[in-house]
């Protein structure tokens, strides 16, 4: 008796949902104002000819009432054909991820047997991929399938959304029109610019431990890396496999490459957050290009662990996309502490440590001294063109505490940045920089 009673209850209730979306997407039918004005005139023109008695008049009324109401139909027809069809969309775009400033190409390809012969497409992009500029698609037809492709140009980085597509629809004398949405929109990763960073002196410019040989005990003694085909499976290290969920095995590294991170205070500012985060990222890659296991400690993101195989660098540039603005000053200052944390209770043994800050606390300072005590510590202290005593006591603080630091600003070039850091390690090198 269940089962019965059930059946057409559920039976009403999904042709309840089919009535009220087809009412919704019916809902989207507006006239033109070529459509208003037929059938205004047609109203008038058949009331005149009643009033007056010519039957010219009322036939001539009726043919444009009727003519709109034609068209209605038509479109109707259309926007149904489109839903019994089950139109398909693929969007695809080349390359992905993006990098800023480079071109990528979006397609959109619409599969159905019914329902595009009579079918404007458009498509939507966010402001981001497009830099404010219309969209200029290329369309192709074939039978049961239209495809669109377009260039987008991204300007800053994150996910943005690409789609979704849009048909309009129109009657044949364009008395009525529809429009509406065709499948769901795809987000774009955008990552950040990257500046290639050269190290004069490779590693040893940076880590000191390499530079004269010594060896200290520490984890990167004995590394470890993710598995690759071909290695000896003796080397797997079961331990850390199972603590990471990965399959990793142990190696030698001869050469005494400490593993190394990249802290990154957050401004709240959009500027200062996007030169950052692309000096950071730049920084991060041109470590692992010299042999380091590279981490980046920033925002809220799950911190990278410490690799240098050849994933390493997409997972960094991955990780970049991800990032926000904090929402204030306080929420910032949260957030690089957890990351000193993190530092703290999770590092690697004596590690190369590479941070780009701003005016810090006292408290915040404090902490990062202690890191300097511990690690290979170096700064870049982001100040305006002339420091503030915040500022300037940030940079004294952490030169004080064994950091390498220097001064820096927002937008300035991230190889003069970069090498004024380097810099800061030759003798004699003033508080100037």
């Amino acid at each position: 008796m269940r089962t019965w009673a059930s059946g057409p209850r559920h039976l009403r209730t999904r042709v309840a949902r089919f009535l009220v979306a087809r009412g919704s997407r019916l809902g989207r039918l507006r006239p033109t104002t070529r459509g208003l004005a037929l059938l205004g005139g047609g109203v008038v023109t058949a009331a005149s000819g009643v009033a007056l008695g010519v039957p010219a008049l009322v036939l001539a009324g009726l043919v444009a009432t009727l003519a709109v109401v034609a068209g209605a139909a038509a479109v109707v027809v259309d926007v149904t054909g489109l839903d019994r069809h089950g139109l398909s969309v693929h969007r695809t775009v080349v390359p992905h991820p993006v990098t800023v400033g480079e071109r990528a190409t979006v397609g959109v390809e619409v599969r159905g047997r019914a329902g595009l012969d009579h079918a404007r497409l458009s498509e939507r992009a966010a402001r981001e991929l497009s830099g404010g500029r219309p969209l200029r698609a290329k369309v192709s037809r074939s039978a049961g399938r239209v495809e669109l492709r377009y260039t987008i140009d991204p300007t800053r980085r994150g996910r943005w959304p690409a789609g979704p597509l849009e048909v309009h629809l129109a009657d044949v004398l364009g008395t009525v029109r529809w429009s509406g949405k065709l499948g769901p929109a795809r987000r774009v990763a955008v990552r950040p610019r990257v500046t290639a960073l050269s190290t004069p002196g490779g590693a040893a410019a940076l880590d000191t431990r390499a530079a004269t040989g010594a060896r200290s005990p520490a984890p990167d003694d004995l590394s470890l890396r993710d598995y690759r085909p071909g290695d000896d499976p003796r080397r797997v290290h079961w331990r850390s496999t199972a603590r990471l969920g990965d399959l990793v095995v142990r190696q030698d590294e001869r050469a005494g490459r400490r593993p190394a991170t990249v802290l990154l205070d957050l401004p709240t500012q959009d500027e200062p957050l996007e030169w950052t985060i692309s000096v950071g990222v730049s920084i991060a890659i041109a470590l692992v290009d010299t042999g380091h296991r590279v981490r980046m400690l920033a925002g809220e993101a799950p911190p990278t662990r410490h690799r240098t195989d050849a994933l390493a660098v997409e997972s960094l540039l991955d990780q970049a996309v991800d990032l926000v603005a904090p929402p204030d000053a306080v929420t910032a200052r949260s957030w690089l502490l957890g990351g000193l944390d993190d530092l703290t209770a999770h590092g690697s043994g004596t590690e190369l440590v590479i941070a780009v800050v701003g005016a810090l606390d006292t408290r915040t300072r404090a902490d990062l001294a202690r890191i300097g005590a511990v690690h290979e510590a170096w700064a870049m202290v982001r100040t305006g063109p002339r420091p503030t005593p915040v500022e300037a006591d940030t940079l004294a603080s952490l030169r004080r505490a064994g950091w390498h630091a220097c001064r820096v600003t927002t937008g300035e070039p991230a190889t003069l940045a970069w090498h004024r850091l380097l810099e800061t390690a030759a003798p004699g090198v003033g508080a100037s920089r």
